[in-house]
């Protein structure tokens, strides 16, 4: 689900030409969900090659991907390790809702009724370590960096922005925030429209949000933002505390300032015992575990070999493929031009 606090937090529209050259760290399993849940057919119904198996999320990373490297954007996808124990809860109840869906979409399928299939269909949207491989393979192929985390992506991901080796970390969520990246970029793509988890339309366009903005707007220290996440809720203790949205746990950190009085002001405004240990939930933010061995390297396009996912592998269209891979080429071969025409 992730952190709610987009209505708090300052933020400022930018375009993708001013990413041009710089390193973006990718919270991978975020956009390849992403992918899973808003590319698919009318009812509902996954992309799939020939033999039945799912392509959506090779259809997204491809095409995406390719037209923002033709802005040269520099992409470096983290993917997600060991999941921290305490999110194991979440994860077991999102498979709970995903059932659920998946006989609703069996009862509306009965019924024919098309937009209720498609919504309960994207409702039952999972990411299988065929599909994790399959995106590795073609990330690579493309010249493309996979970073393995140990834990949590999203916090290797805001680990290689604060070191310097991104310049932001690219993530529909807000979570990078908590575990300390400077920069934050969400909407990373060329559409105006993003079909949302309802099947709705919504108009994007890229921006940044920068840690230090945020803790200036909303007179926090960075412990005070990961306090306001577990007030409000987070992966690790969904819900959060009951009745307390953003401003009012703003209002009560400003208030009541030390971690002890904030929960214990929370808990009594709540009105109801909680299940989660919310100094335990800081800690986790503040000591989750990132690696420093890691490579960051570009290189190039690996054309046969797309070519041999893509269309010989899953039935992309060869025509489709090779015209974003020459819309590419050419973007490079002019950014190459640019440059020499520079240094004379």
């Amino acid at each position: 689900m992730g952190l709610q606090i987009g209505e708090i937090v300052p933020k400022k529209e930018i375009t993708l030409d001013s990413l041009k050259g710089k390193v973006v760290a990718v919270d991978a399993y975020n956009i390849l969900y992403q992918f899973l849940t808003t590319i698919r057919q009318v009812d509902g119904t996954l992309l799939m090659d020939s033999k039945g198996r799912i392509t959506s999320h090779l259809s997204g990373l491809f095409y995406r991907f390719t037209n923002l490297m033709s802005k040269g954007i520099k992409p470096v996808f983290v993917f997600d390790g060991e999941v921290p124990k305490l999110k194991h809860a979440e994860l077991a109840e999102r498979e709970k809702r995903k059932k659920e869906a998946a006989i609703k979409y069996e009862e509306a399928k009965k019924k024919k009724e098309l937009e209720e299939m498609a919504k309960f269909a994207r409702q039952t949207t999972k990411l299988s370590d065929a599909m994790i491989e399959e995106s590795k393979k073609l990330i690579n192929t493309m010249g493309i960096s996979a970073v393995q985390a140990p834990s949590e992506g999203e916090a290797q991901a805001a680990f290689i922005t604060k070191r310097g080796d991104a310049f932001a970390t690219a993530s529909q969520d807000f979570d990078s925030l908590l575990f300390g990246s400077p920069k934050l970029v969400q909407n990373l793509t060329l559409a105006r429209k993003r079909k949302l988890a309802s099947g709705a339309f919504a108009e994007v366009r890229p921006e940044l949000i920068e840690l230090k903005e945020v803790l200036s707007e909303l007179k926090l220290t960075q412990e005070q933002l990961i306090i306001l996440g577990v007030l409000i809720g987070t992966d690790y203790n969904p819900g959060g505390y009951k009745g307390i949205g953003p401003k009012k746990a703003l209002e009560l950190i400003h208030k009541h300032k030390t971690p002890k009085n904030i929960f214990e002001a929370a808990a009594e405004r709540a009105k109801e015992e909680i299940d989660f240990d919310p100094d335990e939930i800081v800690e986790v933010f503040k000591e989750i575990p990132v690696t420093e061995k890691y490579k960051i390297k570009f290189a190039e396009l690996n054309v046969d070999e797309i070519k041999k996912i893509l269309c010989k592998e899953h039935n992309f269209s060869e025509e489709r493929v090779e015209s974003a891979l020459q819309k590419l080429k050419e973007a490079r071969e002019k950014a190459k031009q640019s440059a020499l025409e520079k240094f004379f």
